[in-house]
């Protein structure tokens, strides 16, 4: 008992107390700090900052205009376009044009010498304005705070990489897949999705291209790959391009088509088939011949009329053997045809026989496609020989 009394005493002291309370601020401005981040919270504390700084800015104005001209009240108007809500920003604009007309008085007319508030000033201030308010009323009719946009945009980036991780696969196998969107950009038309079904035994993959390039096509891009990504595995191999088919005109998109291409391996026999969706071929390497062949499905494009039929192409891969697949942004040009692409590519590709595709999947795109202003992906699935099983990777 007299412990207890001795630790509620202690509790109540005025230390203890502080402490108390200034925990409860640090978590207050702490969640308002994620809220408002987040795009969640008021705006006040930005706002607060931001006029803040225009009396500072008009006060070291009147002590040396020469340094600090009157157009420096631009520097809160652009970050208040930026960080603020359309109303708030109408009062952080009264501040700056009363803190103008401070410094007219105080500096005097403009003829009487440089550094003064000029109609040049004026008209820069009050563009710029302008433009922070068109800025603002964009984003609050769109719903996205500055703040908070290039987040979204980064993880809509991720959410498409993760989508086209392709699982690990039983000793004997590699696969690797490279990727490079049109112009750098971070979006993509070209995707894959991949899983491992039947217990693990089937490796399923989907590399497609949806119509359009970069930024144009990453939209329809995440959204198909999401769907895609729900119906592999959870479809027999042969319903899954015609279920996608379906998807695709249902959305009833101007450009609502897409090429695709289906791979089924059975990871313990070498045994695959190949759909197709107007998708170029895929291309296997014999190891025992040394030469590349076309694998190429029958099936018209996605997303052009109902009741499509997509037929197989079937094929094994041996110890040694190698199957690659690509989209026609890495084989076709305005300047070259799809069959001078291949060649160029499978002409690359044997440079890599001897030592091992490990790799490779990058360089084949930098050699055969590297400034081509369009979508390329490659995939690469290879059955390793005795002599590669032993090597460490």
């Amino acid at each position: 008992m007299a412990a207890g009394r001795e630790r509620r005493a202690e509790a109540d002291t005025f230390t203890a107390r502080l402490k108390m309370q200034w925990h409860r601020v640090r978590v207050g401005l702490r969640r308002s700090a994620v809220d408002y981040f987040r795009g969640d919270g008021s705006d006040w504390v930005a706002l607060a900052g931001l006029l803040l700084t225009v009396p500072v800015i008009t006060a070291v104005t009147l002590m040396n205009s020469v340094w600090c001209s009157p157009s420096a009240l631009v520097l809160p108007i652009v970050a208040g376009g930026l960080l603020l809500r359309p109303a708030s920003l109408l009062g952080l604009y009264a501040a700056a044009a009363t803190a103008l007309i401070v410094e007219s008085v105080r500096l005097g007319p403009y003829t009487e010498g440089p550094s003064r508030v000029t109609p040049g000033v004026v008209l820069v201030v009050a563009a710029c304005g302008s433009f922070g308010l068109l800025i603002a009323q964009f984003r609050s009719r769109v719903g996205v705070p500055w703040r908070r946009g290039g987040t979204m945009l980064f993880d809509l980036r991720e959410r498409i990489r993760v989508q086209s991780k392709l699982p690990h696969l039983p000793q004997g196998w590699h696969r690797e897949m490279a990727l490079r969107p049109a112009g750098g950009q971070s979006f993509s038309g070209d995707f894959v999705v991949a899983a491992r079904t039947n217990g693990g035994r089937t490796l399923e993959v989907v590399l497609t291209d949806v119509s359009g390039k970069g930024m144009d096509a990453g939209s329809r891009a995440l959204l198909l790959s999401g769907a895609f990504g729900g119906l592999l595995g959870s479809l027999p191999p042969h319903a899954f391009l015609p279920a996608a088919n379906g998807y695709l005109l249902r959305q009833d998109w101007d450009e609502g088509f897409a090429t695709s291409i289906h791979l089924v391996l059975d990871l313990d026999s070498g045994d695959y088939e190949l759909y197709s969706a107007g998708h170029p071929p895929g291309l296997q390497l014999s190891a025992g011949s040394g030469r590349w062949e076309e694998k190429a499905a029958e099936g018209p494009l996605l997303g052009v009329y109902d009741g499509a039929q997509f037929d197989p192409v079937k094929g094994s891969l041996r110890p040694g053997d190698v199957l690659m697949l690509f989209t026609d942004g890495l084989v076709e040009t305005s300047e070259r045809d799809i069959v001078e692409g291949i060649d160029r590519l499978t002409g690359e590709a044997d440079r890599y026989v001897a030592g091992g595709f490990h790799g490779a999947a990058w360089h084949l795109i930098e050699a055969v496609a590297k400034d081509v202003n369009d979508d390329r992906a490659l995939l690469l699935i290879c059955r390793e020989g005795p002599t590669a099983q032993a090597m460490p990777h």
